[in-house]
């Protein structure tokens, strides 16, 4: 009994993974552990009885908690979004834009992929989408099935870093900080993701082309009535929108400081991205809807319809995204305009009816009560944790690791990447992280940035094989069988679950790469940051001290006689000598002399 008192902690977290292994569900599991040790620890006295009393208005709390309501709405939004069309417009139009370069359609996914993560924010809805419209096309003309399949993995999993992230909203909640600072230090790690993808099957395109060619003449239906590509409009008019979206980001600063009528000398650089890039796409539209419209045919019917088919998606990110970065609206707020917005986007579209908003409407149901649940068990798990002191135990045990902040680091993203093996980001939010923001808390690591590197070291539960979410996602629309393409009326063969998980390999790599960059170069993270603010307390207290009026003796018998100054010989017992600067000091000796007398 001795030892089972003094090893509760332990003997508790070791219940819980011995109940998962099980099989059980993740929130009763959960809940289930923290009940069975709660009455446990009350029977051997290390818990009061009344600690069970907290676990109703905990549970209150997590009802009452205003950050959670973000993941119903940007859950909604997406799944709007990916069933109102909007994924095959963009990977049919981009798909064809890069088409006629080797590795083309690769990169049209990846480009996509973080277009519908800055859109839907949902992994499953971007995997199976660009797996239904995108794997056919390359494997019809020959992409390497492992290549294929890998890229659309990836491009579907970089919905856990890049905003509207569901996982960023978790792990704000956990580690309790904003939600906005979360999506701000995410931005650009989310962008770099999406470079070394790109710049990696711009490499197979180098040195191994016949894994990833280019569409063949007869594939590219994107063209002028007369034949010509109408590329160089395009050119023209993307050079003069990214020209002016630099010109803006240059002088950010001196337009803050127009706008606002006050002096601005830094911008958020997340800040300075969104709004340079949002001058940029509304240039390109009012260039494309003047041509539409008083048809001087200065642009090309391609140019007009690659910018028609962009401008959707990136005026939702500019209403979800821009106004968290700018503070107009609250992430809760941006998620309810956001699925307004896909709403709209869908009736615009024709392809919003009551079917369409039922099933969406129950997917958003099923996944937030899945969440809540998770969370309460969480909940119920952490109290009794917390009663047999099991964070001072994961404390000892992480805190006294050689190396200080580096080697925690390096122990911490080893442990979760291991876990992602069996635990989904939900599971690894609700476990470990609230073990883990008090230890890296003290050894002064800021908890945004934790948060952002372990969302990143998250993001590759996705990609694992064999257990990875998003590789289940892509087996299921896989074609697993042989059959006959509807174009070149040629026998495709299937796609092997080998072949899915060697090609998640390379991209889980760049993964791990991109935690270690983070950890290296903690700037990735903190230079999307606003400019924290350190206040010189004393230099405060000097300053209040000095606007205030000199103090008044209440004590001096000349007190209210103007023009006599009071005579410290004159001053009755017990008053404040003249010239005393403290009065709350005088009072303190005052009452201590009343004290001392008999």
């Amino acid at each position: 009994m001795e030892f089972l008192t003094h090893n509760l902690a332990p003997i508790m977290f070791a219940g819980l993974i011995l109940f998962l292994l099980l099989g059980f569900p993740v929130a009763f599991s959960l809940g289930a552990c923290g009940l069975f040790f709660a009455f446990i620890g009350i029977e051997l006295g290390v818990l009061p009885e009344a600690l069970l009393q907290a676990l109703p208005l905990r549970i209150y709390g997590i009802m009452q908690n205003d950050t959670l309501l973000a993941i119903p709405f940007f859950t909604l939004m997406g799944l709007i979004l990916e069933r109102s069309g909007m994924a095959e417009d963009l990977l049919d139009t981009v798909g064809q834009l890069f088409g006629p370069v080797r590795g083309g359609v690769a990169l049209a996914v990846i480009f996509v992929g973080a277009l519908l993560a800055a859109t839907t924010g949902v992994v499953a809805a971007s995997v199976i989408s660009m797996g239904l419209i995108s794997l056919p096309i390359m494997m019809r003309y020959g992409y390497d099935r492992r290549i294929a399949s890998g890229v659309i993995a990836a491009s579907g999993t970089l919905a856990q870093i890049i905003p509207p992230s569901l996982v960023l909203i978790i792990l704000a909640d956990q580690l309790g900080r904003s939600v906005g600072d979360m999506y701000k230090g995410a931005f650009l790690p989310g962008l770099m993701l999406t470079g070394f993808y790109a710049l990696f099957i711009i490499a197979l395109a180098i040195f191994k082309p016949h894994m990833v060619p280019a569409l063949p003449p007869e594939a590219r239906t994107l063209r002028e009535a007369d034949g010509k590509s109408g590329m160089p409009s395009l050119l023209v008019l993307t050079v003069l929108c990214v020209g002016a979206s630099i010109f803006v980001g240059k002088h950010m600063a001196e337009l803050h400081t127009w706008w606002t009528g006050e002096a601005v000398e830094r911008v958020a650089l997340d800040e300075t991205i969104v709004v340079a890039m949002c001058f940029g796409v509304a240039l390109a539209f009012v260039a494309a809807s003047i041509n539409r419209l008083t048809h001087l045919n200065l642009l090309s019917k391609v140019a007009e319809r690659v910018t028609f088919v962009l401008i959707p998606p990136l005026l939702l990110i500019f209403l979800v995204l821009g106004t968290i970065f700018l503070g107009v609206a609250t992430p809760t707020e941006g998620g309810a305009m956001g699925a307004l917005g896909a709403m709209i986007m869908a009736m615009a579209r024709r392809r919003l009816d009551m079917a369409l908003l039922r099933q969406a409407l129950m997917s958003t149901t099923k996944l937030s009560c899945f969440v809540l649940f998770i969370l309460i068990g969480a909940t119920m798990f952490g109290l009794t944790f917390q009663g047999v002191d099991g964070p001072l135990w994961v404390e000892h045990l992480l805190a006294g690791l050689p190396g200080g902040q580096l080697g925690f680091l390096i122990v911490v993203n080893v442990m979760v990447f291991f876990l992602a093996f069996f635990l989904d980001f939900f599971e690894l939010s609700f476990i470990i992280v609230p073990l883990l923001a008090p230890v890296a808390e003290k050894l002064g690591i800021d908890l945004v940035w934790f948060g952002v590197l372990l969302a990143v070291n998250m993001q590759t539960s996705f990609m694992h094989p064999p257990f990875g979410f998003a590789l289940f996602f892509l087996r299921s629309v896989a074609p697993a069988k042989a059959y006959v393409d509807k174009v070149t009326k040629k026998i495709i063969e299937p796609v092997t679950t080998m072949q899915i998980y060697a090609g998640a390999v390379p991209f889980l790599v760049i993964q791990l790469v991109m935690v270690s960059l983070i950890i290296a170069f903690p700037g990735i993270v903190s230079s999307g940051l606003d400019e924290k603010v350190d206040y010189d307390l004393d230099k405060i207290r000097l300053e209040m001290e000095a606007s205030m009026p000199p103090a008044m003796d209440f004590n001096d018998p000349t007190f209210g006689a103007p023009g006599e100054a009071a005579s410290p010989d004159a001053a009755p017992e017990g008053a404040a000598p003249a010239g005393e600067d403290d009065p709350l000091k005088a009072m303190q000796e005052s009452l201590q002399r009343d004290a001392a007398k008999p």
